[in-house]
């Protein structure tokens, strides 16, 4: 059986724009040709899609790292340079991404087809042609790409199924699945059987879902106790829960105290415990367990959880639990994706594409709006630090820096740049 999976770590990186190109016109009998320097192509971004070739994030073992490729510089004749090709990062249906640093849920992959770009090629420069003016008409500049840097990602697997079998270790779970699916998990009499969530296919008259097998829970599971931290992430999708507990109390446990410690960790974990939810009272074929079914109904009548008994060695009533799972599924919502946030938040809001703090008498000017600005910069090219300090002027930065108190001299650092504040 190939290695589960469900949560790696990668590195991935969309394409770098290509640079703007400085080239001057040259032909047979034009003695003074104009600019005439393409534009950089743009580079490739970053794409997750879900695909149902896949079923684990074991790939992922092998290979960590995907870049996408950069985008071509511009050449003369006004030739725009190629864009890059993107990186197509495949994954299982159900993975969510997240960035490492932060923990935001970027992207989620919830279906299979599912194409997503998490980060755009960087934009190619612009070559000189477009900073010809009447009174420069030989630009000796062009712009360079913009840059796009690594980003650490982690990519986590929450199975896609409309139930989940839940309980506590060796209750019975995967042999029901092997009961009411085609699906043939390992079965054994001892803790910690299944290692991975199993998904079979009920087929039940003339309806239809997916069960999924959760493997064993311990109290403390929500905390990390246990397996079952690293796997109740595969309920958090599922519609409705089929809660098994092992009524015949052949391991020594009260039947009642499992359901109760379970329920706690659902609810340690977030809103599991409000998810429609049906008692499967299993090994009903043992001693001792009708007195205790007696006892769980009683415990859930105030409730509204309905209980079952069943017994999945004599597969006894599963004709019945099925109807009504089939029932209470039909009336529930469908799995919703993941909320998605922005990788990048600009700094500010609108009309505010950058911000000022000052500290030890240096102001210094921070925002997306001037690293995108310091990325079209050539600082070793005095036409390009010309046109730096305009767009400084024209995007209202010198001004914002008066009002703050700014005098000329004073230092003024944007990025890793630092210089003196003039009039």
């Amino acid at each position: 059986m190939a290695l589960f999976v469900d949560v790696v770590t990668i590195t991935a990186k969309a394409g770098d724009g290509g640079n703007g190109c400085v080239s001057f016109h040259r032909e047979k009998f034009v003695q003074a040709g104009g600019p005439d320097g393409g534009d950089g192509g743009r580079g490739g971004d970053v794409i997750f899609e879900a695909t149902d070739r896949m079923h684990t994030l074991m790939d992922f073992r092998y290979k960590r790292k995907f870049t996408a490729e950069n985008g071509a510089d511009g050449m003369a004749n006004r030739r725009s340079g190629r864009s890059g090709e993107p990186v197509v990062i495949e994954v299982p249906p159900g993975t969510v991404v997240r960035e490492k640093a932060t923990g935001k849920l970027l992207l989620d992959l919830y279906e299979s087809g599912v194409r997503k770009t998490l980060v755009r090629g960087g934009r190619g420069g612009f070559g000189n042609q477009h900073f010809a003016t009447p009174t420069r008409q030989a630009p000796q500049f062009a712009k360079p790409g913009e840059k796009r840097e690594v980003i650490e990602l982690q990519l986590e697997l929450k199975s896609i199924a409309d139930v989940g079998l839940v309980g506590f270790p060796n209750v019975g779970k995967s042999t029901i699945l092997s009961v009411v699916t085609a699906a043939r998990p390992k079965i054994a009499n001892y803790h910690f059987t299944t290692l991975q969530p199993n998904l079979g296919i009920v087929k039940h008259r003339d309806d239809s879902f997916v069960l999924a097998d959760i493997p064993g829970l311990v109290e403390g599971a929500s905390e990390g106790v246990g397996l079952g931290h690293a796997f109740l992430r595969h309920v958090e999708r599922t519609r409705m829960l089929l809660h098994v507990v092992d009524i015949s109390g052949s391991e020594g446990r009260d039947p009642l105290e499992d359901f109760d410690a379970i329920m706690k960790e659902l609810t340690a974990y977030g809103d599991l415990k409000d998810r429609p939810m049906i008692a499967v009272a299993n090994k009903m074929d043992l001693p001792g367990a009708q007195e205790n079914l007696e006892r769980l109904r009683a415990k859930l009548d105030s409730t509204g959880i309905p209980v079952f008994a069943v017994s999945a060695a004599t597969r006894d009533n599963f004709n019945a639990l099925m109807d009504a799972t089939v029932k209470m599924l039909a009336n529930c919502p469908p799995a919703e994706p993941f909320l998605e946030e922005e990788l990048y938040e600009l700094s500010g809001t609108e009309g505010e594409p950058f911000t000022i703090d000052v500290e030890g008498g240096v102001y210094f000017v921070s925002g997306r709006e001037m690293e995108r600005l310091l990325e079209s910069v050539n600082f070793d090219n005095e036409e390009s630090l010309n046109w730096f300090h305009r767009s400084l002027r024209r995007l209202g930065v010198i001004d914002a820096l008066r009002e703050r108190g700014a005098k000329e001299g004073d230092s003024v650092v944007i990025g890793e740049m630092e210089f003196d504040f003039v009039e």
